[in-house]
């Protein structure tokens, strides 16, 4: 059983009552806008709303809430903005720091829609909310005295399962500074009801002001710790299914915290969960302010939504996704969907279907039709051959004519080579036709110029080059030479492309200029 759909029955299966209830299941996944979104945060988003797209086809009501938060501070600084204009926000919320583009609303909104952008593109569509909305509406208070109220449990709870020592006198908030308008830098304490006191002291990384006070913690003047705002957060929501990345999930981290703190603080029990593994990018889990090509925006404009989806989905949530821009992962995605897509359409039904299936949304279910996929890797090839007509060479490919369905999937496969080719093909994919003789013909062993003069006799013989028949002939010539395939196709791409790799060989030749590969061929076996 495909995996989601796994997942789906357990949900089903531990909500008996909700399932048949009008009342909607609550799905919740968030992100803290702090900069640009990390691509690693849209496996959160595929899984929770693949769960949500399921429950809704077993015809169980639900509500997919995303939710970003933006009343975090800003802890540090993304290396792509300036120290200098930021630097003074270190330690405000997010959603008081100004946008980079003096634009957006704040901060965490400019950040916050190139996400939802992301996310709306990928086919998942939940319901937005910010967190600001939830602590300046009030719909916060209650817990907030709850967690005040009940802060020697919370300590004991932190020590007990996550060995954390907090001082007799911590208090479970974070006020924000009515002088500086920081929150990171404030200590509260004495809670008498009504107010904290709280005192405003330097940070290793923030200055605070100095600024002893009496405020309010509720209405906004105030936030929930981390640990202490997620099971609040899940009360005050009614949220039924959220999961979150491993390193939240291990003994002692702070999904244990929190279930413990819901259930013993709050009263309320906590969420079906989903543990999942990291989507990697280039094998590791980077911050996309410290690595390009590892932003949700920037992987989301390499791949059309249906194989970002299937890049998302393709993979158990125990299995980590490694995505590297900068390798071969986007031609093998491209090859992983063209087997899927014929295993799909030969009438198969197992697992490859179904993932296949669900890589599709509403706005690409039209790419279930059976059509002609040209392999991505020949595509990147061929944009690079400025004097080749791609349609006809598709058309070749094919071995008939171009239906319409044909021609839009390899101008979006085009499209998507070029950008690739653009920014992160490694070398091994970029080619360039060598207008004059490439000097490393000279090395040329005299088996490898007989070998280059057989290719061009047969070039000579042929009206027409087929590239399957092209490259069936190359290994015949290479064997009755008994010579080394290093040395014989490593020849043919050095003569053309001054490299000793390229792209399949009989059709690479059969794709060139007739009398520009007869004239190559003539010169570098003399």
């Amino acid at each position: 059983m495909f995996w989601a759909d796994r997942i789906t029955e357990k949900i089903i299966e531990s909500y008996p009552k909700k399932t048949t209830s009008p009342i909607p299941l609550v799905i919740r996944d968030e992100k803290t806008a702090s900069g640009r979104v990390h691509v690693g945060s849209m496996r959160g988003v595929a899984i929770h709303g693949i769960v949500s797209e399921l429950l809704f086809k077993h015809d169980i009501e639900n509500k997919f809430l995303f939710e970003i938060n933006d009343f975090d501070p800003m802890d540090g600084l993304p290396v792509y903005l300036s120290r200098e204009t930021f630097e003074p926000f270190l330690g405000k919320l997010l959603y008081t720091v100004p946008s980079p583009d003096g634009k957006a609303k704040n901060y965490a909104e400019y950040f916050g829609q190139e996400f939802m952008s992301v996310i709306e593109e990928t086919g998942f569509h939940p319901e937005y909310c910010r967190t600001s909305e939830l602590y300046l509406s009030g719909k916060m208070n209650e817990v907030i005295r709850e967690a005040l109220e009940q802060a020697p449990l919370i300590r004991k709870i932190y020590k007990e399962i996550s060995g954390s020592l907090k001082d007799p006198d911590w208090l479970p908030v974070n006020v924000i500074c009515e002088q500086c308008g920081k929150v990171s830098t404030t200590s509260a304490s004495s809670f008498n009801g009504k107010t904290v006191n709280y005192v405003c002291k330097d940070l290793d990384w923030t200055k605070g002001c100095g600024k002893e006070g009496v405020v309010s913690p509720f209405d906004g003047h105030a936030k929930l710790p981390w640990k202490v705002e997620w099971p609040a957060k899940w009360k005050v929501i009614g949220v039924s299914i959220e999961g979150a990345g491993k390193d939240h999930s291990t003994r002692g981290g702070s999904r244990d915290v929190a279930k413990h703190i819901a259930k013993e603080v709050f009263n309320f029990n906590p969420p079906f969960d989903i543990p999942y593994e990291f989507f990697l990018v280039g094998g590791k889990k980077m911050s996309s302010s410290k690595g390009e090509g590892s932003s949700a925006r920037e992987i989301a404009d390499l791949l059309p939504p249906s194989i970002f989806r299937l890049a998302l989905l393709g993979k158990d949530i125990n299995q980590a996704i490694n995505f590297d821009p900068s390798g071969d992962t986007v031609p093998v995605l491209f090859d992983t969907y063209d087997r899927l897509a014929e295993n799909y359409w030969s009438g198969v039904k197992d697992d490859n279907a179904r993932l296949f299936e669900l890589s599709h949304t509403k706005e690409t279910h039209g790419k279930l039709i059976n059509r002609f996929l040209p392999r991505f890797s020949q595509i990147a090839f061929l944009v690079q051959m400025k004097h080749l007509n791609l349609e006809e060479e598709v058309s070749r490919m094919k071995g008939e004519p171009l239906s319409k369905d044909d021609v839009k999937e390899f101008m979006e496969r085009a499209d998507y080579a070029k950008r690739w080719l653009k920014k992160y093909a490694p070398e091994d994919y970029r080619y360039e036709l060598q207008e004059t003789l490439p000097s490393t013909i000279a090395n040329f062993s005299d088996i490898q110029k007989k070998a280059l003069r057989e290719i061009l006799e047969y070039v000579e013989r042929e009206k027409n080059l087929d590239g399957q028949e092209t490259h069936t002939k190359l290994h015949e010539i290479r064997k009755a030479l008994s010579i080394d395939p290093k040395d014989f196709f490593g020849a043919i791409y050095l003569s053309f492309l001054g490299k000793e790799s390229g792209p399949k060989a009989g059709w690479f030749l059969s794709v060139l200029d007739r009398n520009f590969l007869k004239s190559r061929l003539a010169e570098v076996s003399k």
